[in-house]
């Protein structure tokens, strides 16, 4: 791998939206480096359930999703910790693909353009010098004229920064773990379940492969009480909702250990940090259980890539980039943050979920207005 440089856009993180990003500008002739930290193909903690919405997105960038035989999931199960249930079928619905799978190929698409893609590169620092970045990295430095930060959940450049959701004291919104497991079970292709538990939910849809993803939310104080072992917190924990027992104890497990990430937060973060504008999950994460994470990474991938060409060809500066993509990712997305916080909180409280439940349960109506204030039309 050669690395020159100078580059247009420097993009760190190689994710969804990352990836997206950089196909979308390399589509327009500009010069793209993606930095990734980790070596594809690799496994993300995810739920790796996409809206509907995003399909002909990912078509528009080279991906062949049509010609892919992914499961279309149509029909929502949540039950609560004492076993109710409510089943609704999606108003759009959605597809299963691993992020071992999509990332990985969507790499490779990136790079037949003529993006740069780096694996098992750090980034250190980005600093801004008043016309571009310089971008330091373990093995070398680069120059961009923008920079977009695409890496995620949380980062050391997160921290560094000094980010403001970074240095929050551990609370209802910023301290949560999350699990992933691919197993072989048996459960409904066209179907996605949200069974809850104390101070947690865990998700189950079916990806490619014949496999399903398992993927679950919790605070750290359960891991905690726990003594800080995953397997305990399941079985004294999880397994008090009898349709997570079931799973746990009848599915094939493929993996030896789980992937986890830890201090999760869901709060407030700032679109543009050092002239760097936030794409994906480093703008902004939704409450997974809203299952629509994905396809917002993807969609603030398409308002910076347009936003950051109007810059390159010099129709914009670089403060009108900036103030347009802030207010575009507010209109897009604000109010389905908001409601998947207001939705969260429905969630996780034994008594309060299964009183949620029940009450809403002859009322289908509701569950499909909650969905679709999470989701958006496609794009």
């Amino acid at each position: 791998m050669t690395v020159d440089n100078k580059y247009d856009v420097a993009v760190i993180g190689g994710g969804l939206s990352g990836l997206s990003l950089a196909i979308q500008l390399v589509k327009e002739n500009k010069r793209v480096i993606v930095l990734e930290k980790e070596t594809y193909p690799f496994h993300r903690v995810c739920g790796e359930y996409i809206s509907l919405e995003s399909w002909n997105f990912l078509e528009s960038l080279g991906y062949s999703l049509s010609d892919m035989d992914l499961p279309l999931i149509k029909k929502l199960v949540i039950s609560s910790p004492g076993g109710n249930t409510i089943e609704q079928t999606l108003p759009l619905g959605g597809f299963g693909i691993s992020r071992y799978k999509i990332d990985a190929e969507l790499a490779q698409l990136a790079k037949a353009g003529g993006a740069t893609i780096t694996e098992a590169v750090k980034v250190n620092d980005c600093i801004f010098n008043g016309e571009s970045f310089d971008v330091h990295c373990t093995a070398f430095s680069i120059q961009a004229k923008v920079v977009a930060g695409s890496f995620g959940k949380r980062s050391n450049l997160d921290v560094k920064w000094k980010r403001l959701f970074a240095e929050q004291k551990p609370g209802k919104l910023n301290n949560y773990i999350a699990v992933k497991y691919h197993i072989k079970a048996d459960f409904p292709a066209d179907t996605i379940a949200l069974h809850n538990f104390s101070n947690g939910y865990c998700g189950i849809s079916r990806i490619e492969d014949n496999r399903y993803c398992l993927c679950y939310l919790t605070t750290a104080g359960n891991l905690k009480q726990s003594g800080n072992d995953i397997d305990t917190m399941e079985k004294t924990i999880l397994y008090k909702n009898p349709f997570l027992k079931k799973i746990f104890t009848t599915a094939e497990f493929l993996w030896k250990e789980p992937v986890t990430i830890a201090q999760v937060s869901f709060d407030k973060k700032d679109k543009i940090e050092n002239h760097v504008l936030m794409t994906g999950d480093a703008a902004g994460m939704i409450t997974p259980l809203c299952g629509n994470g994905m396809s917002m990474a993807m969609h603030s991938s398409k308002i910076a890539a347009e936003l950051i060409i109007q810059f390159l060809d010099a129709a914009i500066s670089r403060p009108q980039m900036e103030q347009a993509y802030k207010e575009q990712w507010q209109t897009l997305f604000a109010k389905r943050m908001k409601t998947g916080r207001w939705i969260q909180r429905m969630f996780g409280k034994p008594w309060i979920t299964n009183q949620f439940i029940r009450l809403v349960k002859p009322f289908p109506k509701i569950i499909s207005f909650l969905i679709r204030q999470t989701h958006g039309e496609p794009f």
